[in-house]
């Protein structure tokens, strides 16, 4: 009978060491990455919640990375470029009925204003209020310009698919969709946070860039959604290299903000295309809840 004795395995070289390496790991973190649970993300993403509260969703996303998550009606989310050079490209879709999105479009048009900011609301395409931004401060967005592309990031900086040094915000976003059961014909034109453009009277659109380091935006979803979202450079940026910052993540339970959404008490009054398309979505939840 021929006997085996079994030595430490050293490096990863064999399928034990390579194991053992895994386990290691186990515990670790590192500075951009999804914390799970949510409660064992460091305090920077956690400071500020409500007394009592526990975050549901905590993530600090890389620069040239993208993230996808569902989350349900009265999820509160709160984007903050800590570092001041982030570009948080974003789509909404509705959960269990994902042909409903962000209708960038509309959510200029309808409310009357192209610079969204607090209190703006996120509509969808058949006209209901999917989210409401809350909070702001940096005033640094961009609902025209759209995403970047494979081919404009290629002849920028030399690259542009999702997996090179300088991935597109539309290729990023797409593997997003993919992952939620959805396709390349599903990516519409997205809405970014963090670096802003303005428009002057002769209709020339102007890069203004960042807000600087702290900034914050607050999302309150009206309805069960699923978020997609890409860190990663605006279109009109003008430096030459491919640069930017890690955004941080963090989302809670806060039924209660719907009621005082809506009462005006939480973002200010709600103008009346603004009440219109959130009577639109409670309707449709009624109506759904009935059957």
């Amino acid at each position: 009978m021929t006997q085996t004795i079994e030595t430490p395995a050293t490096g990863t070289a064999t399928t034990a060491g390579a194991r053992a390496h895994a386990r290691e790991q186990h515990g670790r973190t590192a500075e951009t990455m999804r914390f799970v649970p949510a409660t064992s993300a460091p305090a920077r993403l956690t400071d500020g919640l409500p007394d009592g509260v526990r975050p549901t969703w905590a993530e600090s996303l890389a620069f040239g990375r993208y993230t996808t998550m569902t989350l349900a009606r009265g999820t509160r989310i709160r984007l903050a470029d800590t570092a001041g050079d982030a570009c948080v490209h974003t789509l909404l879709y509705r959960a269990g009925a994902l042909h409903e999105r962000l209708n960038v479009a509309d959510t200029v048009k309808v409310p009357w204003q192209a610079y969204p900011g607090a209190g703006h609301p996120l509509l969808s395409d058949a006209g209901r209020l999917m989210a409401t931004i809350v909070a702001d401060t940096s005033n640094r967005h961009d609902s025209l310009t759209g995403a970047t592309t494979l081919a404009g990031n290629t002849a920028k900086y030399g690259a542009g698919t999702a997996h090179s040094t300088s991935p597109a915000a539309r290729e990023l976003l797409t593997l997003g969709a993919l992952k939620c059961g959805l396709g390349p014909r599903d990516v519409a034109p997205s809405l970014s946070f963090f670096q802003g453009i303005n428009v002057d009277p002769a209709g020339t659109i102007t890069f203004t860039g960042s807000a600087g380091p702290g900034a914050v935006v607050e999302l309150l979803l009206q309805m069960d959604a699923v978020l997609v979202l890409a860190n990663t450079a605006h279109p009109l940026d003008p430096r030459p290299e491919f640069t930017g910052t890690a955004v941080d993540i963090t989302a809670w339970h806060a039924p209660k903000d719907l009621a005082a959404l809506e009462t005006g008490s939480l973002a200010g009054p709600l103008a009346p295309e603004h009440l219109q398309a959130l009577r639109n979505t409670e309707h449709d939840l009624t109506a759904r809840n009935a059957r």
